[in-house]
């Protein structure tokens, strides 16, 4: 016979572990363009059941093998990316290509790596990976559980310099630009000039409202972005949101920056407290974005003290 304790002790395991049961993530990567696809993640919190993969991704399929551009945010979750590359090609994964620092664009690195696979960043990434990736894995540990098991924070080995850089991976034209960051320090922009697609990572948020980060720099943000501008691209995959145009990203992305920085600019020369200043900032043209009311607060406080620095 079983004591009631005993029961009790299982019955807590048990809804602790059910409490970190995870069904794979749904990755389904969409044409944008002739061999050219996008993921579109989630595009609201990390959680459970997005694996903490709330990002969009790319892939792009050449001659000589696939380019995926971010890997996602866990082992288990690059694995389930694996799963949808092999649903649009039998070409294995040879390049992949971080566009930043944050978790779910470079955490499945290792991954892809044991595949055989070859890891491109900016840079100016790196330290940046060093930096976060801990407290980045950590993060993720506490809210999947089991589920993050296997990832290790792997760096990119080919490391892009300067503001503009171009490869040619499998026989297609792949240039990148970077501007100094932006959302993080190593945010890189990738363009494919044959499909006049670019892969914006971070530098775009449609759909719902962009984070301003400690590590963030809103200045070099829109300065990144006059630099997507001068590609003029038919399509853009964001970081955060659907597939979208330049139109979309300049009322949802870089409105809101140009406003923040207008407003906190004026704040910090005429004196006013950040939390005046906070809460004076007009953020009505944003708000029907998702996440608006959580993250602007901590976007517009950010802002005021990057302003103050410069």
């Amino acid at each position: 016979m079983i004591a009631r304790g005993t029961v009790a002790q299982l019955l807590a395991a048990l809804l602790v572990a059910q409490a970190f049961v995870v069904e794979a993530v749904e990755v389904r990567f969409q044409r944008v363009a002739e061999n050219v696809y996008a993921h579109v993640g989630d595009i609201g919190a990390r959680s459970v059941a997005n694996e903490g993969l709330n990002a969009n991704l790319g892939l792009v399929v050449t001659p000589a093998g696939a380019v995926l551009i971010d890997s996602g945010a866990t082992f288990r979750s690059a694995r389930d990316i694996h799963a949808a590359i092999r649903k649009v090609t039998e070409q294995p994964v040879r390049w992949v290509i971080n566009t930043g620092g944050q978790d779910h664009r470079w955490l499945g690195n290792g991954y892809f790596e044991a595949q055989g696979a070859e890891l491109i960043a900016h840079a100016t990434a790196v330290p940046d990976m060093r930096a976060r990736g801990g407290d980045q894995l950590a993060a993720l540990r506490t809210l999947l559980g089991p589920a993050a098991e296997g990832t290790v924070p792997t760096l990119p080995k080919r490391l892009l310099e300067g503001p503009e850089s171009r490869l040619e991976l499998g026989g297609t034209v792949f240039e990148f630009r970077h501007r100094g960051g932006g959302h993080t320090p190593g945010d890189m922009m990738v363009w494919l000039p044959q499909a006049h697609v670019a892969f914006a990572g971070d530098i775009v948020y449609v759909d719902r409202l962009l984070a301003v980060l400690p590590v963030s720099s809103t200045r070099a943000w829109l300065d990144a972005f006059a630099a997507l501008e001068q590609w003029a691209p038919k399509r853009i995959v964001p970081g955060h949101g659907g597939v979208t145009d330049l139109a979309a990203a300049r009322s949802q992305t870089r409105a809101y920056l140009v406003a923040l920085r207008a407003h906190m600019k004026r704040a910090v020369e005429e004196g006013v407290d950040i939390s005046d200043a906070v809460k004076s900032f007009d953020a009505k043209p944003f708000l029907h974005l998702s996440n608006a009311a959580e993250l602007n607060p901590g976007n517009a406080s950010r802002t005021y003290l990057e302003v103050e620095r410069e």
